[in-house]
């Protein structure tokens, strides 16, 4: 049975969905006034990942994740830019989904944005004030009352007491608690605003989650998940204000991502230590950044750096290896492997032990091949890609793997294949001088003969 941690118990729980073989997913996607960076590529890639175990376990998945199109940032990036918040924000959108397509993460079934759910939003608040959970401050923003919850604080583990003394920002007069946090904000001039009861405004970020979920999902749903930066305040307030404006539990399963880190510091736009995912992607494929995401536990931190993708490489290149040159075939007929994997996936979702099952099935693989035939080995290759598939790795073609592109001042294929043919004329002829030669000519390029019996197979460095 799959198990997940929750991080509202603080413990792995077996997963019964409140609809039999259906789950009910919902993950804080971006708020789109730049690039995308590695943090991101993770919450994308680990609950991309995710969804696509669920569906591979024959459940139904209906996997919410939102887009923040309103938002500070936004507003001042787009008067930065000189540029409307709609040109903006459909610029990085567009972005986003070209990073999530390179990553080879479907697209959720849905994906709402913040501004086509104002009118949910607006129910949302009127019933919190109507049950005494928000109030209207003197600056004309409405607050949620974090006082009138009895579970604050139960997702991080915090207590109000506790909060309070740790505040670091000034009180604010306008609020009744600087714990208080924004639902509703009155318009300043030259923002956009929308019409509601308490004044021309726009809606506060923990809000959209709540609403966006409740209206897409319902009000109870199976799993919410996002990274560890979110779970307080962001997650804590959705819990507070979704529970007193529903009267029941929001969610049974929270889920949180690690960070990921450089030089042992989070790595975020604030801190301007951020790589965007654009930026690596001119070093290395996209599926090695995805290997080294899932190589690692999605509840770990994980460390950024080109020793770690150098590693995701040299792995992914010997997965491939092994079901190089393979012919066409169903998948092996018993289920060891598969056992094995999906025991892993089952318990919470853990990418590198299923990982490390690849690794012995490649070298069953490689086995096979040397002590019996291509054809003996290739069910166990078809179970392999089958298998890497749930993880988004091994779809590539293994020879368009290797052989990747030509760079702009390199050899293109039908160039290396000649001098291939040349080299092998020379060995024929004897001419190993020759032979050599061509071969160093080809390593100068970047390109990396390999010869077996009576063939030559090459790969691009």
């Amino acid at each position: 049975m799959l198990q997940i941690y929750n991080s509202l118990t603080r413990q792995k729980e077996d997963f019964i969905p409140i609809t039999p073989k259906t789950v009910r997913m919902y993950v804080c996607g971006m708020t789109v006034y730049d690039y995308c960076h590695l943090g991101h590529a993770r919450v994308m890639v680990v609950f991309d990942t995710v969804y696509r175990y669920l569906r591979a376990s024959n459940y139904a998945v209906n996997y919410v994740r939102n887009i923040t199109d309103i938002d500070d940032k936004i507003i001042r990036r787009a008067a930065e830019n000189g540029e409307s918040i709609q040109a903006l924000t459909q610029r990085f959108i567009d972005a986003m989904h070209e990073d999530e397509d390179a990553l080879n993460v479907l697209r959720p079934t849905e994906e709402p944005r913040a501004t086509e759910t104002i009118d949910e939003m607006l129910d949302m608040i009127n019933t919190l004030m109507g049950k005494g959970y928000a109030y209207q401050g003197k600056n004309g923003d409405v607050y949620y009352d974090v006082s009138k919850f009895e579970g604050y604080g139960k997702l991080s583990g915090r207590k109000l007491d506790e909060l309070r003394a740790g505040e670091r920002v000034a009180v604010d007069e306008v609020k009744d608690d600087p714990l208080d946090f924004v639902l509703w904000k009155a318009s300043k001039p030259g923002e956009p605003a929308w019409e509601s009861p308490w004044g021309q405004g726009r809606p506060g970020w923990h809000i959209e989650c709540s609403a966006m979920s409740k209206t897409r999902l319902g009000s109870h749903f199976d799993i919410h998940g996002g990274g560890s930066d979110l779970q307080f305040p962001h997650h804590e307030n959705e819990i507070a204000q979704s529970e007193a404006c529903n009267g029941h539990t929001y969610v049974n399963y929270w889920m949180h991502n690690g960070f990921i880190r450089v030089n042992d510091e989070k790595m975020s736009k604030s801190l301007n230590n951020f790589f965007t995912i654009r930026e690596v992607l001119t070093h290395y494929k996209a599926a090695e950044i995805r290997f080294f995401i899932l190589n690692s536990h999605y509840r770990s931190q994980l460390n950024y750096g080109t020793d770690q993708l150098d590693a995701a490489r040299a792995s992914l290149s010997r997965l491939y290896t092994a079901i190089r040159g393979l012919p066409e075939s169903g998948p092996a007929a018993y289920t060891y492997y598969e056992t094995r994997f999906n025991a892993a996936m089952d318990d919470d979702f853990n990418t590198p032990v299923a990982i490390a099952m690849l690794f012995e099935l490649a070298g069953d693989i490689n086995r096979i091949r040397k002590t019996q035939s291509d054809a003996a080995a290739a069910p166990l290759g078809a179970l392999l890609q089958k298998l890497g598939g749930i993880l988004g790795l091994l779809q590539d073609d293994p020879e368009s793997w290797f052989k990747g592109k030509a760079a702009a001042d390199g050899l293109d294929d039908a160039a290396i294949e000649a001098l291939i043919q040349q080299r092998l004329d020379a060995r024929k002829a004897k001419q190993w001088a020759e032979s050599d030669r061509i071969r160093d000519e080809l390593k100068a390029q970047g390109v990396i003969l390999e010869d077996s019996a009576g063939n030559t197979t090459w790969k691009r460095a």
